[in-house]
């Protein structure tokens, strides 16, 4: 039942990234740079998903269980530190100078675009990097 549900929200995630335009790289490039005639329209839809986002953490934090029966298992870290400065940075820049990140990556992916496979491929060797690479920048464990 997991498995379902969870590939029902990955679906719906996905639809909801092409009706929206996030899908869609021109777009979200549009939206990023302010040199080009601006096209403020991901901004509503980035405003409805945080406050779904919100809502959807405030019912999350009063439940020990999620409605499929697993425990709830939220985030406890707050600290911001430099990996999570030095990470939403790279992630800032990838997405814009490509205008995509991971969920309409693989969206893209899904529909054969060459685009998509490019990106995921760069992601995967990225996630596999960054481990190895903050150790050594930083001079952690």
């Amino acid at each position: 039942m997991i498995v379902i549900l969870s590939l029902l929200s990955g679906v719906i995630f996905g639809l909801g990234l092409i009706i929206s335009g996030m899908a869609n790289p021109a777009k979200v490039l549009g939206f990023l740079d302010l040199a080009r005639p601006w096209d403020p329209s991901l901004a509503f839809v980035m405003m409805g998903a945080i406050l779904v986002g919100l809502i959807g953490f405030m019912l999350a934090n009063r439940r020990q269980y999620a409605l499929c029966g697993t425990p709830m298992i939220l985030p406890d870290q707050r600290q911001i530190d430099w990996r999570l400065m030095g990470g939403a940075a790279l992630f800032g820049l990838g997405w814009g100078i490509a205008g995509i990140c991971p969920g309409p990556g693989l969206v893209l992916l899904g529909a054969g675009h060459a685009k998509g496979l490019a990106f995921v491929v760069a992601m995967i060797i990225g996630m596999g990097l960054t481990d190895r690479s903050w150790r050594i920048v930083v001079g952690g464990s």
